[in-house]
């Protein structure tokens, strides 16, 4: 599942959360959510359309890429795979690009493509998160106010308390609070796959569980209580907030939440994962209500790519946030990978050229996964899957891929866009 940024079948229980949590995973949407009345919607931030694209070159060869993904799809036997690289620099002599590898589904062989939707699991946190500090910006909530003061009562049996976690705690994972992704029910997935779940439900179910160690520890429920925070505040539904405040002022035209639908809408690879019986297995339906705004957004690595310029290029929060959003704490390494820092929705990793990429990652339990990343220089990448790495050298190889798209030297030479074609 996608409430976790990854997963790994060598790394024991973190394994299987990784995989339910591919991220990440978000709040229970409803079926159908309805629109805000336009009336009564708060003015927004300054979040301003996207400009209309404009040709770049197309670079070309890009063999170390290449060469990554093919290794992904050949040695570790991942289904497809594939990565958008943009330069926002002008410097640099070429707009985009796309390399991929791999079927994007098995019964037809269609090759994987950057505009196909997804599942995008975790990266839906930094969505949420960046509503969040939205309505901090606006002073209609306090990062450092407990979770209490929002949802009274909530919180508040079997140790926890909401008294003493702050609305920071929740989007730094750092709460203290369980995953409820961590409950046994959630080690034979494939069994809820269906379900409907309310936020509620989950955040109870959380709450029954044994506290975890450390000071910091990857958890979708944090993220399903911010959700309500903004209910609470807005008086909207967190996912119709976002859809106003995000998704539809930068015209992310692939990006939506899914509710209980259990296909995908319009163009989208399937994804695959391996069943009880050890059957490679189709897991494009799927209701996705178990991850709400912490893992349940539908996007395209075009779209995702998108967002995490506009976040990094002050499009949809003051400097002050943006800032608030980087202060990180380390990770622990067995959830996210050595290096990894956290910040407010945020992952922050070293590059092995220098410097580090900021973005987020999200793994569903039918396959997808996801990842959207803005490095040095504000080159963007975003990297979409069909089927979840099974091995430790697999996640590994799925990490290589994000170096090498964010530290390939640029090609030496650009051929003119296709015009009209989406690059």
């Amino acid at each position: 599942m996608a409430l976790f940024p990854l997963s790994s079948t060598t790394r024991g229980r973190a394994g299987v959360t990784a995989l339910l949590a591919a991220l990440v995973m978000p709040v229970t949407p409803a079926a159908a959510l309805p629109a805000p009345a336009p009336q009564q919607a708060a003015p927004l931030p300054a979040a301003a359309p996207l400009p209309a694209a404009r040709p770049h070159p197309v670079c070309e060869p890009h063999a170390e890429l290449r060469q990554a993904l093919r290794t992904l799809t050949g040695r570790d036997r991942i289904t497809g795979a594939v990565v958008l690289v943009r330069n926002t620099n002008a410097a640099e002599p070429c707009g985009s690009w796309t390399e991929r590898a791999g079927t994007a589904d098995l019964s037809s062989g269609r090759p994987m493509n950057a505009t196909d939707r997804l599942r995008a699991g975790s990266v839906t946190k930094t969505f949420t998160a960046t509503v969040v500090l939205q309505l901090a910006a606006e002073h209609r909530l306090a990062l450092d106010a407990p979770v209490d003061r929002y949802l009274p009562g909530l919180v508040r049996r079997n140790g926890y308390d909401g008294r003493h976690i702050t609305v920071r705690q929740l989007l730094r994972h750092t709460s203290g609070l369980p995953d409820y992704l961590d409950a046994p029910e959630w080690e034979h997935f494939e069994r809820l796959r269906y379900r409907h779940f309310e936020p509620r439900e989950l955040v109870a179910r959380a709450l029954d569980l044994p506290r975890p160690s450390g000071v910091w520890h990857y958890a979708t429920t944090n993220y399903l209580l911010a959700g309500m925070i903004i209910r609470e505040v807005t008086g909207h539904a967190p996912e119709a907030e976002i859809t106003r405040r995000v998704i539809r002022p930068l015209g992310l035209g692939d990006t939506y939440w899914p509710g209980d639908e259990i296909r995908i809408r319009g163009p989208h690879s399937r994804s695959y994962f391996t069943a009880e019986d050890g059957r490679l297995t189709d897991g494009t339906a799927w209701n996705t209500t178990f991850g709400g705004v912490g893992g349940a957004l539908v996007s395209s690595p075009d779209d995702l790519s998108r967002f995490i310029s506009a976040l990094f290029g002050g499009r949809l929060l003051p400097a002050a946030q943006l800032a608030e959003m980087r202060r990180t704490v380390a990770a622990d390494p067995d959830r996210l990978w050595p290096g990894a820092r956290y910040g407010l929705g945020l992952i922050s990793s070293p590059l092995r050229c220098g410097g580090r990429w900021w973005g987020h990652a999200g793994t569903v339990p039918g396959g997808h996964r996801a990842l959207t990343a803005v490095g040095p220089g504000g080159r963007t990448v975003a990297v979409a899957l069909n089927e979840v790495p099974a091995t430790f050298r697999a996640e590994e190889d799925f990490l290589d891929v994000v170096q090498t798209a964010f530290c390939e030297d640029p090609p030496s030479r650009a051929t003119p866009p296709i015009e009209g074609k989406r690059q």
